[in-house]
């Protein structure tokens, strides 16, 4: 699922993964009563991620009892593989599951909170989290891209220097002539020159 940007000024689809009837009745009377009407209960965990997907919430809330490790790992995974805000629920918990949960990207690992007048503060947190955290990784990226063309470009200058016998500005010149011309990024012509380059080694 690709990330979808969350507004607050609309219902959330949400999917509530609860096997306790009464535990899942307090969290939907807390998101009914903060206006979100589509939710979703799943109330086993037999192939949850596929159920997840097929789903397609804008968010999960995960309900646990008192969750075995194997269960929370399971949760943990599921989280990770989403990309959608996730809180969890738990009545009782221990610093490694908590630093566990952070690891695997849920955005509100509540312990022993579960009152439905909670459920609108601890939503409306998770997905400001979740964006956040999504702009951030997004801007990462962004850098992370842009680094490598810059070095992609600086590789196909030092060929161009090299073969032509010419300086660095006269490279980049050339490189943003052909890409002008060719309606391409300069980083697309810098990558044919190093690729070429490599072939005729």
């Amino acid at each position: 699922m690709a990330d979808r940007p969350k507004t607050p000024d609309r219902p959330l689809k949400i999917a509530l993964v609860e096997e306790s009837p009464v535990r899942a009745a307090i969290l939907e009377e807390g998101l009914r009563e903060a206006g979100h009407a589509t939710i979703l209960r799943i109330s086993d965990r037999a192939n949850l991620l596929e159920r997840i997907y097929a789903i397609d919430p804008d968010v999960i809330l995960i309900g646990l009892a008192n969750p075995s490790r194997d269960v929370l790992e399971q949760m943990f995974q599921m989280s990770r593989s989403v990309r959608r805000p996730v809180g969890m629920f738990v009545d009782q918990s221990d610093s490694s599951s908590i630093e566990a949960a952070i690891d695997a990207g849920v955005s509100a690992y509540v312990v022993d909170g579960l009152k439905k007048e909670r459920v609108k503060p601890i939503l409306d947190t998770m997905v400001s989290r979740f964006n956040a955290f999504s702009r951030l990784k997004a801007e990462l990226d962004q850098a992370k891209s842009q680094l490598e063309e810059r070095k992609v470009v600086d590789r196909a200058k030092g060929i161009l220097m090299r073969q032509k016998g010419i300086g660095e500005e006269q490279a980049y010149a050339l490189l943003r002539t052909v890409a002008m011309n060719e309606k391409k990024k300069i980083s697309e012509i810098a990558q044919a020159v190093v690729t070429a380059a490599e072939l005729l080694k």
